[in-house]
């Protein structure tokens, strides 16, 4: 009996499962590892297409000496604007939440968390000038996006590779030891690279 012939063998074997898909859009099917690619029957039910994360996620990492700090929409709040010495706050990708603190200079830098999105047309130039306004003026700046995970830790990754010269490598690494959950996109992760490369 030939391998393939032994694995289509085993495949009759195994026990049909089923499985709740949710697409980017939020609409919502079942699939069956017997169907086809056509769903087998389509909810109607409509979620977000995302896993939405209900524990608060309040204290930002600290990236940089006292001035460059990685989060979540949820750090940005008047507790750590104090605690945190914060002057400056980048939104990648959300409107900046409101707050009672207006001495506190807020950018909302428009980006979509999509492995396609290009961050060097203008997400990484606008960010990396902000970035450098506030450190020449001895400032200290929250970086964030919804969760501080794929768009905000994309935009600190690439400010130390371009501005700190750092590789790859060294940039995530660091970004990583400090916000254990950053997880890039596929598509930022590659274009975070070729980053690395061009310098």
């Amino acid at each position: 009996m030939s391998f393939l012939q032994q694995l289509q063998t085993k495949r009759t074997a195994l026990k049909a499962t089923t499985t709740i898909v949710t697409t980017a859009s939020g609409k919502r099917f079942i699939e069956t590892s017997a169907s086809t690619s056509t769903p087998l029957q389509i909810l109607e039910e409509q979620s977000y297409g995302f896993v939405v994360d209900t524990k608060p996620d309040t204290v930002p990492a600290c990236i940089l000496n006292d001035f460059l700090y990685l989060g979540s929409q949820d750090a940005v709040n008047c507790d750590n604007i104090n605690a945190y010495k914060l002057t400056h706050i980048l939104s990648v990708g959300i409107e900046t939440p409101h707050l009672a603190n207006e001495q506190v200079q807020t950018k909302f830098l428009p980006c979509l968390d999509l492995p396609e999105t290009p961050l060097n047309a203008i997400a990484i130039p606008t960010a990396n000038a902000f970035i450098n306004e506030v450190r020449r003026g001895a400032g200290r700046v929250l970086i964030h996006c919804n969760a501080g995970v794929s768009r905000a830790a994309s935009i600190v990754i690439a400010y130390l590779i371009l501005e700190l010269r750092m590789t790859f490598d060294d940039a995530y690494g660091l970004v990583k030891s400090k916000r254990p959950c950053i997880q890039p996109n596929v598509g930022f992760i590659k274009q975070l690279k070729k980053l690395s490369i061009a310098e």
